[in-house]
């Protein structure tokens, strides 16, 4: 009897060490190489949709304890640390008012940088971001689609980013933020949707320790929720599947 238990048991032991193995191996490459993300909101529009899913590069501004599963606090700041968070990057970062919360965004002031928005310009370093038109984004409402305002800004490197105004908001008017050393200014490119670092009681400033990596590829893309496979027919973008995140 003792034999035939012991060789019944070893199919069901393999499979729990290979299960073992395998959630290993996962939880090391979202570790150190790549995470998964899904963007739930439109702050990211018109190049971030919501229901793409999206790689982060893990290791894009070394690792910091955000870098791992829970956020546990073992050590401070970051190591392995090649390239800081640049000037155009969309980074996906812990919120500062709660760790617990990803958010996604594009780093647009550096360390002692000065922001400002006046009249929906953007100004940094007191150098004006020039902001030219480039027709409309279809945005659906409800089921009605609804042109919004597009532009390009060119940023002080000659990087140029994509960006939606519509409408006239208290965000369009600021005073000046001082980025502290140590920290970064982040926007949603859809400026009158997002909140960011214009909000300093919900977002504010970033701690280099709070970014988790940079936003590389959309690896899947559904205008239906991703559960729901039988609408995949007509809700998969497949034009957006693979595609490069500028940034």
């Amino acid at each position: 009897m003792p034999e035939t238990e012991d060789k019944n048991s070893k199919p069901e032991m393999g499979f729990f060490k290979t299960l073992a193995i395998a959630l290993i191996c996962a939880g090391f490459v979202r570790s150190f190489f790549f995470e998964p993300f899904h963007i739930p909101s439109g702050s990211m529009k018109p190049n971030l949709l919501i229901g793409d899913y999206i790689f982060v590069a893990k290791y894009s501004y070394g690792y910091s304890r955000y870098s791992f599963p829970f956020g546990l606090d073992l050590f401070e700041g970051r190591f392995w640390q090649k390239n800081k968070p640049q000037r155009g990057d969309v980074a996906v970062f812990r919120l500062p008012s709660n760790p617990d919360i990803n958010y996604i965004k594009r780093v647009i002031g550096l360390p002692k940088d000065r922001i400002q928005v006046s009249d929906g310009v953007l100004y940094i370093n007191e150098q004006k971001v020039e902001k030219t038109v480039d027709g409309s984004f279809g945005d659906v409402d409800s089921g009605i689609e609804i042109p919004i305002r597009k532009f390009v800004e060119t940023l002080p490197s000659g990087k140029e980013i994509t960006i939606l105004d519509q409408l006239k908001t208290l965000q369009d008017n600021t005073g000046i933020y001082e980025v502290p050393d140590g920290y970064y200014f982040v926007m949603g490119d859809n400026r009158d949707n997002s909140q960011d670092s214009r909000f300093l009681d919900h977002v504010g400033y970033v701690p280099e320790e709070n970014f988790v990596g940079r936003a590389t590829i959309i690896f899947f893309s559904a205008a239906k929720p991703i559960w729901q496979f039988w609408q995949w027919p007509n809700s998969i973008r497949f034009e957006r599947i693979f595609k490069q995140i500028d940034g």
